[in-house]
């Protein structure tokens, strides 16, 4: 199925706007050891990275991730990703911004521990 997207919705995603990706502590181990990564298995078999914007991705860490506790939160701005960051269609019609190249290191503006606690995982303050 082919969906139109109003691409009015994604000019300003563009620009100064964070993404945020979940790494399990293993992977993002591995991510800074190597300085890129092409994502975790998901990633690699779907061909692109998938990131989540601030609405969504406390429904991504409950989805994905709803028993795991050491995870890790990456933040990068959009701006930093240039074309091959592209907004889809995914989980309940929303625009997802996907990555269709290896996620750099330096492109990384700041990584949090992402704990899990009674109720979900705990965010940094100031993400949702």
């Amino acid at each position: 199925m082919f969906w139109a997207i109003d691409r009015s919705i994604c000019a300003g995603h563009h620009r100064r706007m964070l993404v945020f990706k979940i790494f399990r502590r293993p992977e993002w181990d591995a991510f800074k050891a190597a300085g890129q990564t092409a994502g975790a298995p998901v990633d690699l078999a779907d061909g692109f990275i998938h990131f989540s914007t601030a609405p969504q991705v406390a429904a991504t860490a409950a989805k994905h991730f709803a028993t795991e506790s050491d995870l890790v939160l990456v933040a990068v701005e959009t701006k930093r990703l240039g074309d091959a960051l592209k907004w889809e269609v995914s989980r309940d019609d929303a625009l997802f911004p996907h990555l269709y190249r290896d996620l750099k290191l330096e492109e990384v503006l700041w990584d949090k521990s992402l704990p899990l606690g009674a109720t979900g995982h705990i965010f940094p303050q100031g993400v949702l």
